[in-house]
């Protein structure tokens, strides 16, 4: 299916040392850019002593929304790998952030990408890998009356109700998988003053 894809469950961290610099990986799991980019945000300010913070995210089914920084290496030393890593396992919506501290010994070129894609890679061996889909929110209202109808409709394993008002006038809010929505707003709309919005 093409709403398919692998992300990671929880957030995670691996750590890599070479010649006395220390590379701290930290992968989280992200719905979107921003907040990818919060996450970055958030580690450039603890992480103010560090003579690095390099990163790379990937977000959506598709694979094709994705960005690295460099963070002041070498152009192509740090934030490649990083994503190098992300595709290696198969993986969207995480954010990887590599840490740098340095140890006094530079590296070279080919030694702080092995470092970078190292640490990278030693976050992601310790996330638990897990599938999901791709989902979409289905809004709509409907009459009091339809009530029994419309929760028949909720009854389903792949439908999580994300937001409801009951009143003379309901309003409801599903989460579906994507390539489930279709066929839900169908169903839906066959419903007696059923509002798909």
């Amino acid at each position: 299916m093409g709403d398919t894809f692998l992300t990671i469950k929880s957030p995670s961290e691996g750590i890599y040392k070479e010649k006395m610099s220390k590379f701290l990986a930290f992968a989280f799991p992200v719905a979107s850019a921003a907040e990818a980019k919060a996450h970055i945000a958030d580690f450039q300010k603890r992480y103010y002593d560090a003579r690095h913070v390099c990163w790379a995210y990937m977000i959506g089914a598709e694979r094709t929304e994705f960005q690295s920084n460099d963070n002041g290496e070498p152009s192509g030393t740090a934030g490649k790998p990083i994503l190098g890593q992300i595709n290696s396992f198969g993986l969207t919506n995480v954010v990887i952030i590599v840490v740098r501290y340095f140890g006094g010994i530079k590296l070279g070129t080919s030694g702080l990408i092995v470092a970078y894609r190292e640490a990278a890679k030693e976050a992601l061996t310790a996330a638990d890998i897990i599938e999901c889909h791709e989902t979409e929110d289905v809004s709509f209202t409907f009459p009091y009356l339809a009530m029994n109808d419309v929760m028949r409709l909720c009854k389903g394993s792949d439908v999580e109700i994300v937001g409801q008002i009951f009143d003379n006038s309901c309003e409801m809010t599903l989460r579906v998988r994507r390539d489930y929505a279709a066929g839900l707003k169908s169903k839906l709309g066959d419903l007696d003053g059923v509002v798909v919005r």
